[in-house]
């Protein structure tokens, strides 16, 4: 009966040595999670129950058992390398082909494979939350699983809608010589200032706008023109009137004093694309006694972009950066957690699986709830404290050789009563 309890420790700390040595192998594994061998005594049993005079039969292994604890954070150059800081896991398909079949990680180390996925060193894919639209504002729809591609992805170009102008229009100057006005007839107008905007197809114009000082103390008329053709035209024929008061600042424009934003009319500048209405923000302009300057010139157009960054954020928002100067949301890296992690089931390549223990995965946001946050240009390194490794280890060693020493033992008293005559 020793010889089996004695072999019954060795094989526990056999057990124990196999998984202390593994967590040793992988002290530089990415996303790794260390185990912990759990024992539990064994005790022989009647129909009477066991007596309280029964040595115990010995050890067996209850559960390696793996321990979800926070890694540290390395910090990488790559945007694509990923860590959460926290409770959650990454979701991946199984392939590209096949993302219906979802394995889970906290192994963050992406790339971008040469069909523009964001992928593993597996080839599996990293899941985001599908964009609700072209806007953060819209939202994502959290459940609704989609790949991550960047390489198809431009940005779209904007038509131009408003321009927001500030200048400052010099005071001693002289009205207009000429009139009536002409863009052609330097004479008939006192500034001019131009900007490049954007039709829906993302083709550049010119927007000028032309400041004439009139005979009227602190009014001047403002005209705008696009590619040449009058933007004020249509419905809307007389110029922009532009009041200031006594101490140089903008006062009324075209007599309303509530806003320095005029809107002109629609007008057609190319025949594929939409029609061109701009909104004039003219807050801000002035009339001193100074040069003619402009302190502000801004459009909110686009023309079309190519991707040249991106960018994520601490609840997993990856946002592409164009060469426009624009960006756009192209999803939110799903989340999931489990009420008992401890029950995945282990897939290897630091993959884990559900399981009936572990329950179905609930999804979820980085940075709420019980999710820990995203940390972009990081991955999680192993959790195995190489120092307390060591010294199970050793504790696994003794316990090796003690239950070694108990089979010697019981080997010595077994040949003393073969030695009886």
């Amino acid at each position: 009966m020793a010889f089996n309890t004695a072999l019954s420790g060795l094989n526990a700390a056999s057990n124990m040595l196999s998984t202390t040595g593994n967590n040793v192998a992988n002290a530089n594994t990415t996303g790794f999670k260390k185990s912990r061998s759990e024992f539990a005594d064994v005790y022989a049993s009647s129909m009477g129950g066991v007596s309280s005079i029964t040595p115990g039969a010995g050890v067996r292994v209850a559960d390696v058992a793996q321990q979800f604890t926070q890694g540290n954070l390395d910090f990488t150059e790559n945007n694509l390398d990923l860590a959460i800081s926290g409770e959650g896991f990454f979701v991946l398909g199984d392939s590209v082909d096949n993302v219906n079949a979802r394995v889970y990680t906290r192994a963050g180390a992406f790339h971008m494979d040469r069909e523009g996925y964001v992928v593993n060193h597996l080839g599996q894919p990293l899941m985001v939350y599908a964009p609700n639209g072209d806007t953060i504002e819209e939202g994502f729809s959290t459940g609704v699983f989609q790949t991550l591609q960047l390489d198809s992805t431009q940005g779209l170009p904007k038509a131009t809608s408003s321009i927001d102008m500030a200048v400052n229009l010099d005071s001693r100057k002289p009205e207009s010589a000429t009139t009536p006005f002409d863009p052609a007839d330097s004479g008939s107008y006192t500034h001019t200032t131009s900007v490049t905007i954007y039709d829906s197809l993302g083709n550049t114009h010119v927007a000028t706008s032309y400041y004439v000082k009139t005979a009227t103390p602190n009014t001047w008329e403002l005209h705008v023109y696009v590619d040449g053709q009058n933007m004020l035209g249509g419905s809307t024929t007389d110029p922009i009137k532009l009041e200031f008061d006594p101490d140089g600042k903008l006062l009324e424009v075209n007599n309303d004093p509530a806003t320095a934003q005029f809107q002109t009319d629609p007008v057609t500048i190319n025949p594929s694309a939409q029609d061109i209405q701009l909104t004039l923000d003219l807050q801000g302009s002035t009339q001193f006694g100074s040069a003619f300057s402009v302190n502000t010139l801004n459009q909110d157009g686009l023309t079309i972009g190519r991707l040249t960054g991106v960018d994520i954020d601490d609840t997993g928002v990856v946002f592409a950066r164009f060469s426009n100067g624009g960006s756009k949301p192209l999803g939110q890296v799903a989340m999931v957690r489990f009420q008992n992690p401890q029950g995945l089931a282990k897939l290897g390549d630091t993959n884990w699986g559900e399981s009936a223990n572990s329950g179905a995965p609930i999804s979820g946001v980085a940075g709420t709830s019980s999710f820990g946050v995203i940390k972009a240009g990081a991955i999680e390194a192993s959790n195995v404290d190489l120092a307390q490794q060591l010294v199970n280890l050793i504790i696994a060693q003794q316990a090796y050789q003690a239950n070694a020493q108990t089979i010697s033992t019981e080997n010595t008293v077994t040949q003393t009563l073969l030695n009886i005559r």
